[in-house]
């Protein structure tokens, strides 16, 4: 078929609900390490040891030790085993923060962003907590225990990711970050606001410039022709959704187009998905890769080529928007450089509590593949 993974055992809703097994484990090492199970030389188990604790392959605790190496935690010695960084237990000034992130070990954009938190944050004098990493935070009542215990262990900060797809996310988004500021925790928020569009709150937020973003793909899609645009999101979207779509309609407007709707609705509902294609569109902009990927395998058993019969472009640039037959044109987020910017904004935060609320936004990349159906991409 044109529209299915180059794996055909694999569909996409399959492939993105995968979880990355090491980084469990390396989330749990994280937290007996911050807990001193490893202090005074005490050796970490072995690689056939955490493959057995965890019931993974042994190349899958190879990479979760690999990752606290990369994060600068721990080191290899040669026919002895696997130790914290002599630096590392005797720096005993680190200040712990927290990572509220729902979903993670499960989010193909914030995963690649909290490991560079941790990696940079280690180099910058932070313990890195990851909560309980055998059970990710999914629901409110697992966010807000999550945010008790880091209240109860005195924080210093909190990395907050605002929970999405849930009825009144906002009052509960609210909720955490109040209690947090109420125990004197700093918070910055990771991507998007606690606010629904366009409200703004008064703390500080690190992410990419979404309306930007948009604005960049809708005009690269006017430059190769496209002129009919459909926008698509699934239900309960963020506010970043907001912004991107924004963008992009700023580009059509810019150029005389006025004529745009969004559809609200899930991209694996066929009855759904037929009502976006009369009349067909030149063009769908979905809200993220996870939506677009999913429209594209519905587009397939319908029967629709792309990019011959319509074009679909995303955001975020994930792992398997390559993945496709067509692969994805999208905007590309740099995880390394907003994890960066976190932890810097977070030291700030946390030595000057007074100063005002900062909106970090960082520029994103276009990468332009064949699903949008640019000649300079086939």
């Amino acid at each position: 078929m044109y529209f299915v993974a180059k794996s055909c055992n694999i569909s996409f809703a399959e492939m993105a609900a995968r979880t990355p097994k090491h980084r469990r484990i390396s989330a749990a090492l994280r937290e007996q390490i911050a807990a001193g199970k490893y202090d005074q030389g005490k050796r970490l188990p072995s690689e056939a040891e955490l493959a057995r604790r965890f019931s993974v392959s042994r190349p899958t605790a190879a990479r979760a030790l690999l990752e606290l190496h990369q994060a600068n935690l721990i080191e290899r010695r040669v026919g002895s085993g696997t130790y914290l960084k002599t630096d590392v237990l005797q720096n005993k000034t680190l200040e712990s923060v927290g990572l509220l992130v729902p979903g993670l070990g499960n989010t193909e954009i914030l995963d690649p962003i909290c490991t560079e938190i941790t990696r940079f944050g280690q180099n910058s004098g932070f313990d890195i907590l990851w909560g309980d990493a055998s059970n990710p935070v999914t629901t409110v009542e697992e966010a807000e225990k999550l945010c008790q215990q880091y209240i109860e262990r005195k924080v210093s900060g909190v990395f907050f990711a605002p929970m999405e797809t849930i009825p009144e996310r906002q009052v509960v988004n609210l909720k955490i970050t109040s209690a947090l500021r109420k125990a004197g925790i700093a918070v910055v928020l990771l991507d998007r606001d606690v606010f629904d569009f366009p409200r703004r709150s008064d703390l500080d937020l690190v992410g990419i410039d979404n309306f930007q973003a948009g604005l960049i793909l809708a005009q690269h899609l006017l430059d190769v022709g496209h002129r009919r645009f459909t926008f698509l999101a699934r239900p309960s979207f963020p506010s970043t959704t907001d912004l991107r779509f924004a963008g992009c309609r700023e580009a059509l407007s810019r150029a005389g187009l006025l004529e745009s709707q969004v559809h609200i609705g899930e991209p694996t509902d066929v009855r759904f998905v037929q009502s976006l294609l009369n009349p067909t569109p030149d063009v769908i902009v979905c809200s993220n890769d996870r939506t677009a990927a999913l429209l594209i395998q519905t587009l397939s058993n319908l029967g629709k080529r792309v990019p011959l019969d319509l074009s679909i472009v995303g955001f975020d640039d994930v792992k398997y928007a390559t993945l496709l037959s067509v692969p994805l044109t999208t905007i590309r987020q740099p995880c390394r450089e907003i994890g960066q910017t976190a932890v810097r904004t977070m030291k700030e935060r946390i030595s000057n509590p007074t100063m005002p609320a900062r909106q970090i936004l960082l520029p994103v990349e276009l990468v332009v593949r064949q699903s949008c159906g640019a000649a300079s991409a086939l």
